[in-house]
């Protein structure tokens, strides 16, 4: 039997950084939800910031990486 790693390729370099890059903007989202959902008003600009911009470039960057996949092929 082979195992799941040789039959899938692996994923792009830039893919994998768009997964990571996303999951933390869902992350920061997730965060910024719970501290307001907790009673927190004055939450971090950073936090904001990153749940803001983290999330969409996740997405920006896999899409980048699905159409460079794409044109490979």
């Amino acid at each position: 039997m082979e195992t799941a790693a040789k039959t899938q390729p692996r994923k792009p370099w830039l893919m994998r950084v768009g997964i990571g890059v996303f999951a933390l903007g869902v992350l920061a989202v997730l965060v910024v939800f719970v501290m307001f959902a907790a009673g927190l008003r004055d939450l971090p600009v950073w936090l904001s910031a990153a749940a803001g911009v983290l999330t969409p470039l996740g997405i920006l960057l896999g899409l980048i990486a699905l159409v460079r996949e794409h044109r490979k092929s």
